[in-house]
């Protein structure tokens, strides 16, 4: 055979350039993120924070049946290309038998079922339940340079389908794991059930709603149990913070703290006190008035009353009176 003409040998170069631009291309993750290239493991500690308190959340608070609690910590570490949950999207069966009941299992095997057939999660995690509002919880987890992206959700207890959670927080920064990484954590809604109070009895939401965040003034109904209107936004009601383990998964060294002002993204620095949420009274409708009562040929007096509805907390506004007299002319009179 003789040798392949200039065309030949031109229209294999090119075909060869066209191969390697699809490789790059393919190898990259969706959504345009930055690719991580740090070394391929990483181990981390989580640690879930409660921090709903009856100071900084004074309206409804649970003190029984039960008492204010959180659910036990489930969550994974992933690529982009899988989500456990998302705010304005609809969640899965699995996210709302957690998030309605608690129930993991579902859950869990959706999990599972990403990581075996799209290989999209590296591993699975879980934390035990906090038997209180304000309590801490803690887990390991392992983190691959393909799956850097972590998601949880911990349901909060009593709740009509209530959460909180991260959504693909990502341990990786570019050529290098992050350190220590902690956030905030507000309520969020998970558009399964309808009730508006801790102790709601369950009221599908039909048709199913999408994730939405709870704030001091949505959904703006005075029965919401976080509807705090002299609030611009509502205190954290729990933090997760994240830390790389070092050569033994037991033990691990804090980094040296930052400069003031010179964290990342994500890191928001721990208050040192513990809000406190005013709460107002609130008070019932007046009741209908009372017989006009005195003697014939005099001014007489009727009186109504109404009821404290919730006591103020917290230097909130004060209730008014409770009775109020006003004069009348007596029908039957003596």
């Amino acid at each position: 055979m003789g040798a392949p003409s200039h065309a030949t040998t031109w229209g294999r170069a090119l075909w060869a350039l066209l191969l390697t631009a699809l490789g790059c291309e393919a190898s990259q993750p969706l959504g345009g993120e930055s690719v991580c290239t740090a070394r391929p493991l990483a181990k981390y500690s989580i640690t879930f924070t409660g921090k709903w308190s009856q100071t900084a959340f004074p309206k409804q608070y649970p003190l029984f049946r039960p008492p204010a609690q959180w659910s036990s910590l489930l969550g994974a570490a992933h690529s982009s290309d899988y989500s456990l949950w998302r705010k304005n999207q609809y969640v899965s069966d699995g996210l709302r038998d957690f998030a309605e009941r608690g129930e993991a299992w579902a859950l869990m095997r959706e999990m599972e079922a990403a990581g075996e057939k799209l290989q999209s999660v590296h591993e699975v995690f879980s934390a035990p339940a906090v038997p209180s509002g304000t309590g801490q919880t803690s887990a390991e987890l392992e983190a691959h340079s393909r799956h850097s992206l972590v998601s949880f959700v911990v349901r909060i207890v009593p709740s009509p389908d209530w959460f909180v959670g991260v959504d693909s927080l990502d341990l990786c920064d570019g050529d290098r794991w992050r350190e220590q990484v902690a956030v905030d954590l507000y309520p969020y809604d998970a558009g399964t059930d309808s009730g508006f109070t801790f102790s709601s009895p369950n009221f599908a939401t039909i048709p199913q709603d999408t994730v939405t965040e709870i704030t001091s003034s949505s959904p703006s109904h005075p029965a919401n149990s976080f509807y705090y209107p002299r609030l611009k936004s509502l205190p954290p009601i729990a933090r997760v913070t994240l830390v790389r383990l070092r050569q033994n998964p037991r033990t691990f060294l804090l980094p040296a703290p930052s400069p003031a002002g010179a964290g990342g993204g994500n890191e928001i620095a721990d208050s040192l006190s513990v809000p406190e949420t005013p709460l107002d009274c609130e008070v019932s409708l007046w009741s209908s008035w009372g017989l006009c009562g005195g003697p014939c040929g005099q001014l007489g007096a009727k009186s109504r009353t109404r009821y404290i509805r919730v006591q103020p907390a917290n230097q909130g506004a004060p209730c008014p009176e409770l009775e109020e007299e006003a004069e009348c002319v007596p029908d039957n009179c003596v």
